[in-house]
């Protein structure tokens, strides 16, 4: 069988897996946790903005919380949607809970107050709320997101559970853990041992972290990436992001540093081909004996 022909193969069991683990109990549990937490980034912003009556404050120290905030306007506005109506800011400090200026802040807070859905938020800013109305708006709010986040819960989820099953693949077969610090010489990592979620230094970017370091023979590392899909559309950030991984390593490290990606769910072919073509080495979670094995090699 050729790699071409592995890929088509094992593509075609991944989503296979993945459909079935779409069942109805397993996606009531993605759904209640994406619902949980949506409520706890609801209730963050909440705090953080006085029960609306600052906003500008919660943004400025926080810009994330917009993503509540979007929620709260009639209609709701997309990341793109506010941007156009709000041009000073930018969905990079929403998608990385940064802090903002006090400008931009500002200009955000404007819109939404403007714009406040006065059925979810009955109350007139800076006063209390009462109860019923926090909790409305919080069923609410945490809804809308929970619509949005659930695929992200569920591809969370498997990945956690992806990464656990290395961890005990690792110890059942003799390696040890170490505690997770920044991999910036070739040894930080011996031989039979493996760290998890850890960083290695490279030349001309900011650290890159890896799932699972392993300590190879004669100082080598194996950076491998866990990386679970829940669409073609979406495996292709999640292949360009081993990619990124891979080059910045190679640069850095040359050839002492072996990148792989353990692969779940649903990926097309040619985006596993890819990886191929880059020098990644590509296992699958429904068959880590070929990773156990290829691993053995190694020592």
């Amino acid at each position: 069988m050729t790699i071409e022909q592995r890929h088509i193969t094992n593509t075609a069991r991944a989503r296979e897996l993945y459909l079935d683990a779409l069942r109805p109990k397993e996606a009531s549990a993605d759904w209640h946790f994406a619902v949980r937490e949506a409520r706890k980034l609801t209730a963050n912003a909440l705090r953080d903005s006085r029960f609306l009556s600052n906003i500008s404050a919660a943004i400025e120290a926080n810009g994330g919380h917009t993503l509540v905030f979007r929620q709260l306007l009639a209609p709701p506005l997309s990341q793109d949607q506010c941007k156009l109506i709000c041009p000073p800011w930018n969905k990079t400090s929403e998608n990385k809970s940064s802090p903002t200026s006090l400008v931009v802040a500002s200009a955000v807070s404007g819109v939404i107050v403007e714009r406040l859905d006065r059925g979810i938020v009955p109350w007139k800013l800076g006063e209390q709320p009462s109860r019923t109305s926090v909790i409305t708006l919080m069923r609410v709010a945490a809804t809308l997101m929970a619509l949005q986040k659930v695929a992200t819960a569920r591809r969370k989820r498997l990945a956690l559970e992806q990464e656990r099953a290395v961890v005990q693949l690792l110890e059942r077969a003799g390696w040890s853990k170490l505690p997770s610090q920044s991999i910036d010489t070739r040894a930080a990592v011996p031989r039979q041992h493996f760290m998890h979620k850890t960083r290695f230094a490279t030349r001309t970017t900011t650290p890159q972290e890896v799932d699972i370091a392993c300590g190879l023979a004669n100082s080598f590392v194996l950076a491998m990436e866990c990386k679970v899909t829940n669409d073609e559309t979406n495996s292709v950030k999640r292949i360009n992001d081993v990619l990124k991984k891979a080059t910045a390593w190679k640069d850095h490290w040359g050839s002492f540093v072996v990148t792989a990606a353990l692969l779940q769910g649903v990926i097309a072919a040619k985006d596993v081909q890819r990886l191929s073509d880059a020098g990644v080495k590509v296992f699958w979670s429904h068959d880590l004996t070929e990773f156990e094995s290829w691993l053995s090699t190694k020592l």
